[in-house]
């Protein structure tokens, strides 16, 4: 392996670092990203349909509520500094911010021992999850791992060394996945486990991803580190903890809003049919979506300095619309059918939920990661207003609904209410970057086209009584055909991918 310690530690720009892989293709960086959360993604909806027979929605409500926390206070686990890591020119200030990013990560999960100390049992109480309050304890390690974690991520990405986060998710995934079924078997299946199974995932990740960042980096890491480097980045990037750490925890807090709402206003079993709708709903980003907007937030701060950023928007908005207009289709129009084959009659309303919230899935797939605009730019104030608004409006709608007595109507209102302020946002970004948005929408209308199978087979479920295993062949079939319409007409995505298959054996 090439020296890393025989290149320069001063570089003209943010991403030309000492560990520059020598470029590479918008494609073929998702590519090498999406490759380990693929194989990560696959176990994992290998597994569901056997972990969703072992464990009832009761336990996933638990488990979801856990997550909700955790997803919450993570956000700010390392009060946004994370972010910093991708946009120094230097890579000495960037080591540096790494260092603080890990020490602020650290400082958040051990407040968080007092926390739950003199909270936990109240705040259980108060969401109506009494049993919650005994697993609160695994809060502060999460907190912790998910935050060294993304501090990590962002020093890999700013390296360009995808290849490391796609062992690491893949090792997550596996133990996450490995734990649940085998807590599952052994008779122990509650929601505690799938709580401890999610514990050990993140744990696991995130050493996997410093381990091999230390073997192949730990050298610029020690050179550079220092304490007053560190607070000089403190304060070179404090919007970051003053305007875009509020801005995140609002949006993080409207996201989990839900969870929470519905444990108060209806029961732990509506949250589960929720938690599972929405992991499903999730895939798309899990799967592409991610990569897609990881590799955003490194090319835009490049293209920030050669005047190129429009362009780098515009392509990702159309690459976010070709990966997610299939998805969120089929599960709009085949959500109830594919879960009572795929996780049995027990779920089928969280099929009926996944129906209710696919849209407003849709334009937070499209339009979320390119929000990391507003960090490039700095503008972390404007994301801020935005986040506050969508807060409010979730917080009516969920509380409105709540107060009928009918879930459905409730996750309808707040849809509603997410779709209205996504979109607005959508619409503020592509004007701000003198997109035009008709040909955001010339686009995905295409894409729509490529879906026909898809409407056809939606029809037929009713007019020729298709079978739901009928069906769901069907939609794999359409899959099949839309995704190979779509990624012809990529080039940035076609190279890479026929270049995969040939060293694969697979095309010539």
């Amino acid at each position: 392996m090439e020296s890393s310690k025989a290149k320069t530690i001063r570089v003209p720009g943010p991403m030309h670092n000492v560990h520059d892989a020598g470029g590479g293709s918008f494609g073929a960086d998702v590519l090498k990203i999406a490759g380990g959360t693929v194989l990560a993604q696959f176990m994992i909806m290998v597994a569901s349909p056997i972990v969703a027979r072992l464990y009832g929605p009761e336990s996933f409500g638990l488990a979801a509520l856990f997550a909700s926390i955790t997803g919450i206070i993570g956000v700010v686990a390392c009060m946004r500094y994370e972010y910093s890591i991708m946009l120094p020119s230097s890579d000495e200030e960037a080591a540096n911010l790494l260092g603080l990013s890990l020490f602020i990560s650290a400082l958040i999960g051990a407040l968080m021992i007092p926390a739950v100390w003199f909270f936990g049992d109240p705040f259980s109480q108060l969401i109506k999850a009494p049993n919650l309050a005994h697993y609160l304890w695994f809060v502060p390690p999460s907190i912790f791992f998910g935050g060294a974690f993304m501090a990590l991520n962002y020093w890999n990405s700013r390296t360009r060394r995808f290849f490391r986060l796609s062992m690491a998710r893949v090792t997550g995934s596996a133990t996450t996945t490995g734990s649940q079924l085998g807590e599952g078997l052994a008779g122990h299946a509650i929601g505690g486990s799938l709580i401890g199974a999610i514990v050990a995932g993140s744990a696991a990740s995130t050493l996997i991803l410093a381990a091999q960042i230390w073997r192949d980096d730990g050298w610029i890491i020690r050179r550079c580190l220092s304490g007053r480097s560190m607070i000089s980045g403190l304060k070179r990037y404090r919007k970051f903890p003053l305007l875009d750490s509020w801005s995140a925890l609002l949006n993080a807090v409207s996201w989990q809003l839900p969870t929470f709402l519905l444990s108060t206003f209806f029961s732990q079993t509506v949250v589960g049919y929720y938690a599972l709708g929405l992991d499903v709903l999730q895939i798309p980003m899990s799967l592409i979506g991610s990569a897609i907007g990881q590799v955003f937030f490194q090319r835009a701060a490049e293209a920030k300095f050669n005047g190129s950023l429009p362009k780098v928007v515009e392509s990702t908005f159309v690459r976010l619309g070709m990966v997610g207009v299939f998805p969120i289709l089929l599960l709009s129009l085949t959500g109830r059918d594919l879960f009572l084959v795929i996780f049995g009659p027990t779920w089928a309303e969280a099929g009926v939920y996944v129906q209710i919230l696919a849209l407003w899935t849709f334009i937070t797939f499209v339009t979320s990661p390119i929000c990391t605009l507003f960090s490039v730019l700095e503008r972390q104030g404007t994301f801020l207003a935005f986040n506050t608004t969508l807060f409010a409006a979730r917080a009516t709608a969920l509380i409105m609904g709540g107060m009928t007595g009918n879930a459905r109507f409730t996750l309808a209102l707040f849809t509603v209410a997410s779709v209205t302020a996504w979109g607005c946002l959508c619409i503020w970004l592509l004007k701000e970057m003198d997109i035009p948005l008709r040909k955001i929408i010339r686009s995905y209308a295409r894409y729509m086209a490529y879906c026909v199978p898809l409407f056809a087979l939606a029809a037929g479920r009713w007019t020729l009584a298709l079978s739901p295993d009928e069906t769901i062949l069907g939609c794999i079939l359409a899959a099949v055909f839309y995704y190979l319409a779509a990624i012809a007409q990529d080039e940035a995505l076609r190279s890479p991918l026929l270049d995969l298959l040939k060293r694969m054996g697979i095309a010539r």
